[in-house]
């Protein structure tokens, strides 16, 4: 090999050692986890083959969470989608570019909030003595127990991620609205077309690489979502509001089931994958 095909390699050893070191090996540990069983504070880990796989087809808990987790994911990223961009658009559109940027900021806000600290205020107020319920008592009506009812505790939850989630979606739509050329709106008023002719025919096709970015990031977001079960309802009650993320850190931290939880992440990051090359293959085909 030449000096010429050796001197880059030279330059990307370093990064390629940290990549291998703390991205690559852990991934590889993690599949061979997923063939074992044990955990490190017994007797070790024992090879075990697709037992783990095979129990996650069998485990009525499992699917009950991924029902939950399914359910919670669409939820919350409909509107964490469609809220956005109708802001968006009467950002862009009607507001002055001061004011424009000073909204933008406020939404962004709950982006850059601690998660951790949004939920436990988002608990104090939806407790069964909180402020929701004491501002619905006005109305005369009967408090509602938001986090300990099976059917109120979830929508608590989606409500959370979707305030955190508007934000940034906000400034990624705003983002990709300046990049449609004004020239087309004024030649589609010209032609007579409305403000909804406008928008479905200009603004979203204009906005598809932007939607399946802000699409795919809110996907895998939601996904992910630990802290709201965690600190809100510990997954209860129930099981209804238990997520996939929170599933996987019971069995790896609570039960001791390494090699259980491994065949979860392993699944989840599958899915991750999945999206990310519909991200991927999306964005070549919209350009």
């Amino acid at each position: 090999m030449r000096n010429e095909q050796i001197i880059p390699w030279l330059f990307l050893a370093p990064a390629l050692l940290l990549l291998g070191i703390f991205v690559l090996y852990p991934i590889a540990y993690l599949v061979y986890l997923s063939f074992t069983t044990g955990s490190f504070t017994r007797a070790g880990v024992h090879w075990v083959g697709v037992q783990n796989y095979a129990r996650l087809i069998t485990d009525s808990d499992f699917w009950q969470i991924v029902g939950n987790t399914v359910y919670f994911t669409i939820a919350t990223v409909i509107p964490s989608l469609v809220l956005p961009l109708g802001l968006a658009v009467l950002l862009n559109r009607l507001m002055p570019i001061g004011l424009r940027d000073a909204l933008r900021t406020a939404y962004f806000i709950p982006s850059v909030t601690s998660i951790a600290a949004v939920g436990l205020g988002f608990r104090w107020l939806f407790q069964t003595d909180g402020a929701v319920n004491h501002f619905l008592g006005w109305f005369g009506i009967d408090a509602v127990p938001w986090l300990s009812s099976p059917v109120w505790a979830m929508p608590v939850l989606i409500l959370l991620s979707v305030w955190k989630q508007i934000g940034f979606n906000l400034v990624v739509f705003l983002a990709g609205l300046q990049n449609i050329p004004q020239s087309r709106y004024e030649a589609a008023e010209l032609d007579g077309a409305n403000d909804w002719q406008q928008f479905w025919y200009i603004t979203l096709p204009g906005l598809r690489s932007t939607l399946i970015f802000a699409a795919t990031t809110t996907v895998i977001f939601t996904l992910r979502s630990f802290e709201q079960p965690y600190i809100m309802t510990g997954g209860g009650p129930f099981n209804s509001t238990n997520l996939l993320v929170f599933y996987l850190y019971e069995q790896a931290f609570a039960q001791f089931d390494f090699g259980y939880a491994a065949a979860i992440t392993i699944g989840l990051l599958l899915v991750t994958l999945g999206l990310v090359y519909f991200q991927v293959r999306g964005s070549q085909a919209s350009e």
